[in-house]
């Protein structure tokens, strides 16, 4: 596969490891990984340099904690392989739905893939209501600025071809990005598909670490981004 897996990466020395085997194993040799971690603080940093930065994948390490749409813009511009694909360093997503990912970019009939959690038959943790309940309603808003008909604007698996993500000027730092950049090319016209993939929830006792407050974030980002000309 010809692709750049970037992965964000703050605070998860129990999965990181797990997570850059899970896609080695998922692609071929031709891929490019690049791990950026926020400055993590549990001990992540020190397995990246022993065990994974040059022998697994390439590693960026940010000098100061800015959060996931900061370390994404610098794993997006360190990219060089045609698609870009972003992959969370938990183990919510799986690496085997690369293929399905990517289909529709390699057929050149979209520039632009979100993997859907609620669509298809792949497997599902069944996790948090009000969650799901928000979710709906942040990508319902989204929908109704971008006039757009996608079921899961939130989802963390997103396929990007390479100029395309590269030409956006990502000003999010936090979990703004993923309403940040689905108004952004709605605006500049992109061709995007969607695929149901397979999830597999954290806890907040495993680690899951998005909450309320970003949700709010999200809303103002959605105005934001789909009112600004």
């Amino acid at each position: 596969m010809n692709i750049s897996v970037i992965i964000p990466c703050f605070n998860e020395a129990d999965t990181i490891e797990q997570v850059v085997r899970s896609v080695i194993g998922a692609t071929g040799p031709e891929r490019e990984i690049i791990v950026v971690d926020d400055c993590s603080t549990d001990g992540t940093r020190e397995l990246l340099k022993q065990k994974i930065d040059g022998e697994l994948a390439r590693v960026l390490y940010l000098d100061r904690n800015q959060g996931k749409g900061a370390a994404l813009r610098a794993g997006f511009n360190a990219a060089t392989k045609d698609i870009v694909i972003v992959q969370d360093a938990d183990l919510e997503y799986d690496p085997r739905d690369y293929p399905m990912m990517i289909e529709p970019i390699i057929d050149n009939r979209a520039d632009v893939v979100y993997g859907s959690r609620f669509k298809g038959n792949r497997p599902h943790r069944v996790l948090y209501f009000w969650h799901r309940m928000g979710n709906g309603l942040l990508t319902l808003l989204s929908n109704m600025f971008t006039n757009l008909n996608l079921t899961d604007m939130e989802t963390g698996y997103k396929a990007f071809r390479r100029e395309i993500i590269q030409s956006i000027d990502i000003e999010e730092d936090r979990f703004g990005f993923e309403p940040e950049v689905t108004a952004k090319i709605a605006r500049a016209n992109c061709r995007i598909y969607e695929v149901g993939i397979g999830y597999f929830g954290r806890t907040y006792d495993e680690g899951k670490k998005i909450g309320w407050r970003d949700g709010m974030w999200a809303v103002w980002c959605i105005l934001k981004y789909n009112l600004r000309r």
